[in-house]
């Protein structure tokens, strides 16, 4: 089987293509590389903003379309789901943890969002 890197929105993944479409080619996920980004994509960074959106992770064995050019061929381990999103997740909160977060608004709304995440994502870990 061959395997894929892929970015979907913010996030970047593991999977496999599933089918080719018309509106782009539709891949199945299999591991979380990096974490979806938190907040306004618009405005970045800002915290006064209409909606700070809480962004979560593709599920395991989601099926998205993208766009042939988010889709790289990968012929490394694929990790397992929950270890690779718990990795990620890991990640990404400790590199805001180490933006400041006591002098940065954006950055406490950030930590905020992965809190509710976290009660999300325990069951995909356990």
């Amino acid at each position: 089987m061959s395997y894929i890197r892929f970015t979907y929105k913010t996030g970047k993944y593991f999977g496999r293509l599933f089918a080719e479409r018309p509106q782009g080619l539709v891949v199945e996920v299999l591991a979380v590389e990096k974490h979806p980004v938190q907040g306004d994509l618009h405005n970045p960074n800002q915290v006064d903003v209409p909606l700070f959106h809480v962004r979560p992770a593709l599920h395991p064995h989601e099926k998205v379309t993208v766009a042939p050019s988010v889709v790289y061929a990968y012929d490394g381990e694929i990790p397992a789901y929950a270890e690779s999103l718990r990795q990620a997740y890991d990640k990404d909160v400790a590199r805001l943890n180490g933006q400041n977060p006591e002098a940065d608004a954006f950055v406490q709304k950030c930590l905020e969002n992965y809190k509710e995440l976290e009660s999300i994502y325990a069951k995909r870990w356990a």
